[in-house]
């Protein structure tokens, strides 16, 4: 999926456009929440499915040690009691990134109390540009929670290849984007890889996966 370079009044514009859309999306998706849920793939009569591809058990995926912002490296264990939504992307990305944290907003407000057990992390596929302060403001832009990872080279290779992720910088005139991989990754409280979440999945379609991760019924 490419990604072009955006201003920051046209990112901002693009977020408000896609939390709109985010919104239609999760209306029509509420309408047809009442009906029952087919198990993908099968599965236990009564059992609720997941929406997204339940990928419990992988061998890859495991773990990761970036630095946050704040220079402290991190790791799985950090977040454990918590559900931890996984993404990668950048800062200069003019839609598909906005759009997956502005969406991941919606679904930590869809879980109500149990937000509060969602943590959302960046781990940005652009360090040269994207640096810990332009981070920091990026993703706590769309909630104070929210936090960003980054490596160098070296770490971002090895985090991309840990967990499947494409990546590649493009040449656009003078400067580049970034084109990569927009799936979300879910891991339980416990730290372990289960969900991989499709861009084009509402917001319900993700709170109402991660609510069953975190023992809770579906919103």
């Amino acid at each position: 999926m490419m990604n072009q370079a955006a201003s920051p009044g046209r990112r901002r514009a693009l977020a408000r456009l896609a939390l709109l859309a985010l919104a239609a999306a999760s209306l029509m998706a509420c309408e047809r929440a009442g009906s029952p849920q087919t198990a993908r793939g099968g599965g236990a009569p009564g059992k609720q499915a997941f929406r997204g591809i339940d990928i419990t058990g992988a061998a890859w995926g495991q773990d990761f040690r970036l630095r946050d912002t704040d220079g402290n490296y991190r790791q799985l264990a950090d977040f454990r009691g918590k559900a931890v939504l996984l993404y990668f992307g950048f800062t200069q990305c003019p839609d598909v990134c906005p759009t997956a944290l502005v969406r991941a907003a919606e679904v930590k407000q869809l879980l109500g109390e149990q937000g509060a057990r969602l943590q959302v992390l960046l781990v940005t596929v652009d360090p040269e540009r994207d640096t810990p302060e332009i981070l920091r403001s990026y993703v706590t832009a769309f909630d104070p929670d929210f936090m960003a990872l980054r490596g160098d080279a070296a770490e971002l290779k090895k985090t991309a290849a840990d967990f499947r992720i494409y990546y590649k910088k493009v040449p656009t005139g003078s400067s580049y984007t970034m084109d990569h991989s927009a799936q979300a990754y879910v891991f339980d409280a416990q730290g372990k890889l289960r969900l991989s979440l499709r861009h084009e999945q509402t917001a319900q379609d993700y709170a109402h996966d991660i609510a069953l991760l975190l023992g809770q019924p579906p919103v």
